[in-house]
């Protein structure tokens, strides 16, 4: 499949590109904001492809058979930045690859986004926002999978995951590398079609345990 990461340059993002590029079955196209990125991405065996997602988007999804979400607007930035970039964003996406003819989009959520009120005070907008987002896919009638993982860690990977709609302890982080392993691998399995599931660090290799989301 050809397979556009969204947020390709980001901490996560690069780590899906490189994971899209390594893979036997697909082909990775990084979308990128600024040239100057091209390169890097390059290395990393994508190829590159111009888009802003808070702009016209449609060339850039032209002939993606599946989209990777792990577009961020980041901890730094403002309120209106969060609506433009998690949820708004987001939403043009899909739309973008509903119009194009894509059928597989894997979306990076966030742990605490189906309660985002009860979240910490700093981070309830940004959850909302990706609520809003993930309800958008939903109902797009794309074959999606939410994966809504704990705190990343920039910790090495361990290949190993503890997977659930309802995580109880949520305190354990995961590293950004099993992040990028899981939305990569639910490419391949089409048991999580449909389905969104949380996600921390835990002892299931992820091959397995993402065949038994629920």
């Amino acid at each position: 499949m050809k397979v556009l990461v969204v947020g390709a340059n980001g901490t996560t993002g690069k780590q899906v590109v490189e994971k899209v590029a390594n893979s036997k079955h697909h082909e990775a196209y990084a979308m990128i904001r600024d040239e100057k990125q091209a390169d890097a991405l390059k290395k990393l065996g994508a190829n590159v492809v111009l888009g802003d997602l808070e702009q016209d988007v449609s060339d850039a999804l032209k002939g993606m058979d599946a989209v990777i979400f792990a577009a961020g607007s980041g901890g730094h930035t403002g309120d209106e930045k969060t609506i433009a970039v998690d949820q708004n964003g987001a939403k043009n996406i899909i739309d973008e690859a509903k119009n194009q003819g894509a059928k597989r989009f894997v979306m990076l959520s966030s742990m605490g986004t189906d309660a985002p009120e009860q979240g910490p005070e700093g981070l309830q907008l940004y959850l909302r926002a990706k609520a809003i987002a993930d309800e958008y896919l939903k109902q797009s009638n794309l074959q999606y999978t939410i994966v809504r993982p704990g705190t990343l860690s920039n910790d090495q990977a361990t290949g190993k995951i503890d997977i659930n709609n309802d995580i109880e302890d949520k305190s354990q982080t995961i590293p950004r590398a099993d992040v990028a392993a899981v939305l990569v691998e639910c490419l391949n399995e089409e048991a999580t079609i449909g389905k969104t599931f949380e996600m921390l660090a835990g002892e299931t290799e992820i091959e397995q345990a993402i065949k038994f989301t629920h």
